[in-house]
């Protein structure tokens, strides 16, 4: 049973409610302080996970030619335009009537970090074949007070993200029987790597340090476990 991936999206849930309702309660400097905080560990999360990698060509190539196939076909201004679409049913609980560029920019960032970041794929196939729920659940630690953050700013739209990333997850952790048959040892470390680099991107992205275009990071995702078997299978033995 897929308990791990319900706690997560129930985590965004709550989080982005109870945000959505504290969020003129909230003082200023607490809000600033924890994006930092949170900016800082999504990075320790991108570190940990980079460290695994065992293929470093692999892994970078994965990440720039997934990135280039991600700006060629656009996939950041049609990751923005599904939040904006996303958040019109609650601009009006949002007392607005629209999304600020600053908003939408935000919005993608929770989009990405909530729905495709490395640590909730890997953790959705890997309890979708061992059971093992401590990925998913220490990351719904994190994810309860990080969409409260976000909610501050985004109001419940926030939360309605729970809703992709339910989808999301459920589909990785029921197709994992039919992907992890098929890896290795390495696949894995470098898929975690791989998603590491998207979250040490995320990372700098929420501490506003720089724009890094996450969404278009995403395919790297796709590429990097058949490339790290390549890699393995027929190039090492050429180099050796």
């Amino acid at each position: 049973m897929p308990i791990g991936v319900l706690v997560n999206a129930a985590s965004v849930l709550v989080g982005g409610i109870l945000g959505a309702l504290l969020k003129n309660k909230m003082p200023e400097n607490l809000k600033n302080g924890l994006t930092l905080i949170f900016g800082v560990s999504a990075l320790g999360m991108g570190i940990g996970s980079v460290m695994l990698m065992q293929n470093m060509p692999a892994v970078i190539f994965s990440v720039i030619i997934g990135t280039a196939i991600g700006l060629l076909i656009h996939l950041g201004d049609l990751f923005a335009k599904a939040g904006t679409a996303l958040a019109k049913p609650f601009s009006k609980l949002n007392g607005s009537k629209g999304m600020s560029e600053e908003d939408r920019s935000l919005l993608v960032t929770a989009l990405v970090l909530f729905c495709c970041s490395g640590t909730g794929i890997y953790g959705s196939i890997d309890s979708g074949m061992t059971g093992e729920q401590s990925i998913l659940l220490s990351k719904s630690i994190l994810d309860i007070f990080t969409a409260m953050i976000f909610a501050c700013s985004l109001g419940f739209v926030t939360a309605a993200i729970s809703i992709p990333q339910v989808l999301i997850f459920l589909a990785m952790f029921y197709l994992a029987g039919l992907i992890y048959p098929h890896t290795t040892p390495t696949m894995i470390n470098d898929f975690r790597a791989c998603g590491g680099f998207l979250l040490l991107a995320t990372g700098i992205r929420i501490m506003k340090i720089k724009e890094i275009p996450i969404a278009d990071m995403i395919p790297a995702m796709i590429l990097v476990m058949p490339v790290s078997y390549l890699w393995t299978m027929y190039i090492l033995p050429l180099i050796h």
